[in-house]
C-alpha cells in the first residue's frame, strides 16, 4: 500500500500545481488536499482498501467543495464581463426625472454607458430635471450622480 500512498500524494501535488499554475478558481484546490489527506491516511494506515480511499476522497472533495461553494461569497467588482473597472465614473449625463436623497431619479447619456442610455440615478443632493451631473459611483443597479459645479 505504499505506492498507494505516494500515488495520492503526487496526486495531490499535481492537482496544488494546476490550481497555482493554470486555473486560479480554487475548486482544484479542495481536491488536491483531499488527495493529500487521502495520503496521510494511507501513512497513518497503510492496510486501507481501495474501496475506503475513493470513497474518502470523493466525500472530502465534494464535502469541502460544497461547503465552500455555500460560505464564498464574490465581492469583487471586476466580474463584469467587457467592462473595465470604473469606466463610467465621471461619465456626464443629463438627469431627466429629478432625484434627490429620497427619491430615484433617471439620468441619460448621449452614447449608451454599460449597454444603457438611461439610468436610475440616486444622489445626496437634490438634482433637477435638465441638470447636467456626473457618475460618482455605481451601486448595483443604480448610479450615484453629483451636479457638475461650474466655476
Amino acid at each position: 500500500m505504499i505506492e498507494a500512498m505516494w500515488a495520492w500524494a503526487v496526486l495531490g501535488i499535481v492537482l496544488l500545481a494546476v490550481e497555482i499554475m493554470i486555473t486560479g478558481t480554487i475548486y482544484t484546490l479542495w481536491f488536491s488536499i483531499s488527495a493529500l489527506c487521502v495520503a496521510i491516511m494511507l501513512w497513518l494506515f497503510p492496510g486501507t482498501s481501495y474501496a475506503v480511499q475513493f470513497t474518502v476522497f470523493a466525500a472530502l472533495s465534494l464535502g469541502s467543495l460544497a461547503i465552500w461553494r455555500r460560505h464564498y461569497k464574490k465581492t469583487d467588482t471586476s466580474y463584469r464581463v467587457g467592462q473595465a473597472q470604473g469606466e463610467e465614473i465621471g461619465r456626464v449625463g443629463t438627469v431627466i426625472i429629478a432625484t434627490s436623497p429620497t427619491h430615484n431619479g433617471t439620468i441619460r447619456f448621449a452614447q449608451g454607458l454599460m449597454g444603457s442610455r438611461e439610468w436610475i440615478a440616486l444622489s445626496d443632493e437634490p438634482i433637477e430635471v435638465g441638470v447636467d451631473a456626473t457618475v460618482v459611483a455605481v451601486e448595483g443597479n443604480t448610479l450615484r450622480i453629483a451636479k457638475i459645479i461650474n466655476n
